[in-house]
């Protein structure tokens, strides 16, 4: 195995939604001369800023932000162009001698990138596609989900049932390979010297802290923003409409649940959601240096970045 000495260093930012990842990235950006890469899929589309709690542009110009707003909602930013977008982007930032910090709650984004995955190759393949996608439409998303659960239980438990694109995906790389979706994820060795940093609450915090998000977000003009989405042409069944809080709106606006219900769901899936991330980030991950949030965390976190800098 090669040694780290000499490589570029990275900082990770981690944790579940709503846990305080944002301002913490940002007051440690400053600190330590450095700029932010999104790791989070939500946040790559432009228009869709209340729902994914996305940086404000006040935050943005505190510190440098990376692949935040770099496509149109009907654009699909794939994992492959993500990892691609983000190398480049860190390569600049150590190119201006700044620290870079990759900051998210998406898992598969950021193992793919410090684990330097190679994506599965398996091209797309539009017929079986169309195949399953018809499939889906008419046995439901959970269920097609269920079918690809007995298939690939590990790639199931990191996919949401209701993202019927990923679900899909993966069934079609499955189907045309003959192996695990799972399996196809071929780990490289990391370009990185990496510090990950995990940031958590106690789980009912967690849950109290999502919820008054989207209350917020609703009282910032969340059905308005989903609105104008729909009335730019974007249709219901896209997938960036798969992301949670948007897809519930779009059911309200199309008459099929009540606001009270369309809200009881988003608090609902967003919780799960938190679930799922844990696959992701384990608290017995030994690679994670785990912080609880409060009033010291950034202190804390500062002195074991500075430890790990002067580290050569």
């Amino acid at each position: 195995m090669s040694s780290t000495k000499h490589m570029k260093r990275l900082i990770v930012i981690l944790g579940p939604t709503a846990v305080g990842k944002t301002e913490t990235a940002i007051q440690l950006a400053e600190e330590f001369n450095g700029e932010i890469v999104s790791a989070d899929s939500r946040l790559f589309y432009r228009g869709m800023d209340i729902g994914t709690a996305k940086p404000s542009l006040t935050d943005r110009q505190r510190v440098p932000h990376h692949l935040i707003d770099v496509a149109e909602p009907n654009e699909l930013w794939s994992l492959g162009v993500f990892k691609t977008a983000a190398k480049q982007a860190i390569a600049e930032i150590h190119a201006r001698g700044r620290l870079p910090f990759l900051v998210g709650g998406t898992g598969q984004y950021i193992t793919a990138l410090v684990e330097d995955w190679s994506v599965p190759a398996q091209q797309p393949d539009s017929r079986l596609r169309n195949v399953l996608e018809r499939w889906a439409k008419t046995i439901g998303n959970e269920a097609i989900h269920r079918k690809l659960a007995v298939l690939d239980t590990e790639a199931a438990q990191t996919i949401d049932p209701r993202n019927l694109r990923r679900t899909v995906r993966a069934l079609e790389v499955i189907l045309k390979t003959g192996k695990r979706f799972s399996q196809q994820r071929k780990k490289g060795e990391s370009p990185y010297q990496v510090l990950k940093i995990g940031l958590k609450r106690p789980r009912p915090v967690l849950y109290q802290r999502i919820d008054q998000r989207i209350d917020q977000m609703l009282q910032a003009g969340l059905i308005e923003e989903v609105r104008h989405l729909l009335e730019r042409g974007l249709q219901p069944d896209s997938p960036v409409f798969s992301t949670i809080g948007y897809r519930e709106i779009v059911s309200y606006l199309q008459g099929e649940v009540s606001l009270e219900e369309a809200v009881r769901l988003i608090k609902k899936n967003t919780r799960q959601f938190v679930r799922r991330q844990a696959n992701w980030f384990k608290e017995n991950d030994p690679q994670i240096h785990w912080f609880e949030m409060n009033e010291k965390t950034t202190r804390d976190i500062s002195a074991l970045i500075r430890g790990w800098l002067k580290d050569d």
